[in-house]
């Protein structure tokens, strides 16, 4: 399986987890990795070749922070200028049918905070239920979503085991997948 990892994150030397997950991921060549933020610093995508680098794989992860309940702006301004009607979606648009996605996310709050009735209202997974949708509507598999919690002040020795479990859960191929 041929995985590609986009990484959004707007501070990525300020983030020692997704630091951390960037460290795992090049420990393993088989797995390709683009860091949005330093490909795009004025935020002129390439649409053409995002879209032939998302052909060549099989499984694409969205990792970046949970970031004002969504995504990273740029990750937003890429999803709108990259899967594009007629090539993601619509009667012509198949693309990406059945390429597999996940989202990696960090969470600088606990769990606990992030369940029905909790410090935020709803759990992380509601939260990604529009890039949820909008994969679907691309004619993807949405994966399980891989979280860490408490992120912003987990020691050392959980955010690297949280990075281990990060990698192992984008290479697993018994991911069940979400309807």
């Amino acid at each position: 399986m041929k995985v590609l990892v986009i990484v959004a994150h707007p501070n990525l030397e300020e983030s020692r987890a997704n630091r951390s997950f960037m460290h795992e991921l090049s420990k393993h060549e088989e797995i390709t990795v683009v860091n949005l933020y330093q490909k795009y610093p004025d935020w002129s995508i390439d649409i053409e070749q995002e879209q032939a680098l998302l052909l060549k794989y099989d499984r694409i992860v969205f990792q970046f922070p949970f970031y004002w309940y969504s995504c990273p702006p740029l990750l937003k301004k890429w999803f709108d200028d990259v899967l594009t009607y007629g090539w993601a979606f619509g009667s012509q648009g198949d693309k990406l049918k059945g390429k597999e996605f996940i989202i990696a996310t960090t969470a600088g709050g606990t769990e606990r905070e992030f369940r029905a009735g909790g410090d935020n209202w709803f759990t992380i997974s509601e939260y990604f239920r529009p890039i949820q949708a909008t994969l679907w509507k691309c004619n993807g598999s949405f994966l399980p979503i891989f979280v860490t919690y408490n992120a912003d002040a987990g020691l050392d020795e959980y955010i690297s085991s949280e990075a281990r479990k990060y990698v192992e859960h984008i290479q697993s191929s018994h991911n069940a997948m979400i309807k």
